[in-house]
């Protein structure tokens, strides 16, 4: 068989979703653009993070435009994800499995719980699979809550990385903290963090106890939501502030930059 010959494969569309998940939901094309909206209506086969969530998103898709079958019709499958307590990764087997409808000619859509696909998300293992089976893959324009931070922080953007997030434990976030302080102060790189919301106020705390007074600090919540809001100031600055409250179940964004 010539290449010629052998199946097109599908492609991989990594479709954004919106970023209100867990709160009052918005209108969608307040966020996602009608094109983006309107791909994501015509495809049959899903790979997502939460079958439930995915199922709501598709509702709000309906109703701008309509799905290519009824919701109960369209293939929507769960990332395999590495058994609970086991250090063996997710099998090749398992990301074909995933991939069956690309594979088979077909596109399928990779949606996140929130934002852009495999970004702080477990889908980038997904785009890696695809790319080693040869299939397209196609990001498609939408919300990042870590480069609308950036944007609206203040701090360099045009040198910033992403760090996730940091340890749980006391004693080895505050070492983190300044591990990446030293780093930020060195090259001028803007550090980006998240935290579960309801840890929001433990790293707000951990931050400003940790940090030097001229480290300038910015934090990010509820982005693209109608509460949403940014605020950037030094350490010091922050300190003699009053004290900032931040939400248990809204998402944040901290960043820094050392000087």
């Amino acid at each position: 068989m010539t290449a010629d010959e052998r199946p097109r494969c599908g492609r991989l569309l990594l479709v954004p979703n919106a970023l209100d998940l867990g709160t009052e939901p918005g209108r969608l094309t307040d966020v996602i653009a009608l094109g983006v909206i309107e791909v994501a209506a015509a495809l049959q086969h899903w790979a997502v993070e939460d079958a439930r969530s995915a199922r709501a998103f598709l509702k709000r898709v309906h109703e701008v435009t309509p799905l290519c079958k009824p919701l109960q019709d369209i293939d929507i499958i769960e990332l395999p994800r590495p058994r609970k307590g086991s250090k063996e990764p997710v099998s090749a087997s398992e990301w074909s499995r995933t991939l069956a409808p690309a594979l088979a000619g077909e596109d399928l859509g990779l949606l996140s719980e929130a934002g852009l696909p495999a970004v702080a998300d477990p889908g980038s293992a997904l785009v890696a699979a695809a790319h080693r089976a040869a299939i397209e893959v196609v990001p498609l324009p939408g919300p990042s809550s870590l480069t609308l931070a950036i944007a609206a922080s203040g701090l360099n953007g045009q040198s910033f990385a992403f760090v996730g997030y940091l340890p749980q434990e006391a004693t080895a976030r505050v070492t983190k903290l300044r591990e990446l302080e030293v780093l930020s102060r060195r090259i001028g790189q803007s550090q980006l963090m998240i935290e579960t919301p309801y840890r929001n106020a433990a790293m707000w705390g951990a931050l400003l106890t940790s940090l030097a007074p001229s480290t300038e600090l910015s934090v990010s919540c509820a982005l693209t939501l109608a509460q949403g809001w940014t605020r950037s100031a030094t350490v010091e600055r922050w300190r003699k502030l009053p004290p900032l409250t931040l939400p248990d179940r809204l998402p944040a964004v901290f960043a820094l930059l050392a000087h």
